[in-house]
């Protein structure tokens, strides 16, 4: 179960390198835009991100 766990932990790490990998200034632009959210918005975009993910999972993993 570790070796899953970490290895999930591991592409994560992968998949949020990308965006500011390859394109540092539109990332910093983002940054930038998710400051101007309050926090129930914050809140909101990251139980849908999570909601997301476990529908994905269920469907796919």
């Amino acid at each position: 179960m570790w070796h899953d766990l970490l290895g999930a932990f591991a592409l994560v790490m992968v998949i949020e390198g990308v965006l500011p990998f390859l394109n540092p200034e539109r990332f910093r632009q983002g940054l930038k835009i998710m400051l101007s959210f309050d926090d129930q918005s914050l809140r909101t975009m990251g139980l849908l991100s999570m909601i997301i993910g476990l529908v994905l999972l269920n469907l796919f993993g």
